[in-house]
C-alpha cells in the first residue's frame, strides 16, 4: 500500500472513528441499549469508554508510521512558548480532574451499581466547577492547546484538523444535549460563558455560579 492510501486510510479511520463516538453518545442509542440490552444498560458507560480507547489506538499507531519531516519549525521563543502552553493546559486538566467523579465519568459506578443490585443508575447532576466558569468544555479547550502547541508533519496536521473539527461540532451536539437536560438553567449559562475558547470579559465569577446554581452546588463534583 502507498503512503497516500495511508494517508487516505488514516482521514477515513479519524472520520470513522468520530462517528462511531458520536453515535454512541446519541440519546436514541443509549435508549435503544437500555431497552434491548438492559441487563447490561449499567455497563453502557465503561464500555462506551473502553471503546473508545481500543479503536483510537490503531490511529496513533498509523500517525506514528506515516511520521515525516515537519511542516514548520519553531524557533527557541516559540518553543518555550509552545512548551509553557502545553505545560499550562496539562495542569489545568489535572486540576480539572477534582470537579469529576472520576469513578462515574469512567462508567465504574454504574457498573458497581449494577453489581450491587442498586435500583438505579447515579443520576446526572449540572455543576459548576472553577473551569466551567471560564468556557463550557475546558476539557476541549486544553486539548486544543496540546494539538496545536507543537511541530507537525503531515499526518500529525491531518490527525490535529480532524480532531478539532470534531471538537467544534461535538461540542455543538453536547450542547443540545445539555439543553434539552438541563433547560433554562443552561441557557442561561450557555449565554454568559463561551464554548470553546475563553474571552477576558465573558465569564462568571463565583457569586454568579452560586446563584445560577443554588449555594453549595458549585463545588459538587461533576459526572
Amino acid at each position: 500500500m502507498s503512503q497516500t492510501q495511508l494517508f487516505i486510510c488514516l482521514g477515513i479511520g479519524w472520520f470513522g472513528y468520530f462517528a462511531i463516538h458520536s453515535l454512541l453518545a446519541t440519546v436514541a442509542v443509549k435508549t435503544w441499549f437500555s431497552h434491548h440490552l438492559s441487563r447490561w444498560s449499567h455497563g453502557y458507560r465503561l464500555f462506551y469508554n473502553l471503546l473508545a480507547t481500543l479503536l483510537l489506538l490503531p490511529l496513533l499507531w498509523l500517525t506514528l508510521v506515516l511520521q515525516g519531516e515537519a511542516l514548520w519549525q519553531f524557533n527557541a521563543l516559540q518553543q518555550g512558548v509552545a512548551y509553557l502552553l502545553s505545560g499550562l493546559a496539562i495542569l489545568g486538566f489535572i486540576l480539572s480532574l477534582r470537579e469529576y467523579d472520576g469513578a462515574e465519568f469512567s462508567g465504574i459506578k454504574q457498573w458497581q451499581a449494577a453489581k450491587m443490585r442498586a435500583s438505579s443508575p447515579p443520576q446526572p447532576r449540572f455543576c459548576l466547577g472553577f473551569f466551567h466558569r471560564f468556557v463550557r468544555h475546558p476539557w476541549y479547550f486544553f486539548g486544543l492547546i496540546l494539538i496545536w502547541s507543537h511541530e507537525m508533519d503531515v499526518a500529525m496536521l491531518l490527525g490535529a484538523v480532524m480532531m478539532s473539527g470534531y471538537f467544534v461540532v461535538g461540542s455543538s451536539w453536547e450542547e443540545r444535549r445539555l439543553i434539552a437536560e438541563y433547560g433554562a438553567v443552561y441557557q442561561h449559562y450557555r449565554q454568559r460563558v463561551p464554548g470553546l475558547l475563553p474571552r477576558p470579559w465573558r465569564y462568571l465569577s463565583r457569586l454568579e455560579a452560586q446563584q445560577l446554581l443554588g449555594e453549595g452546588q458549585v463545588s459538587q463534583k461533576c459526572d
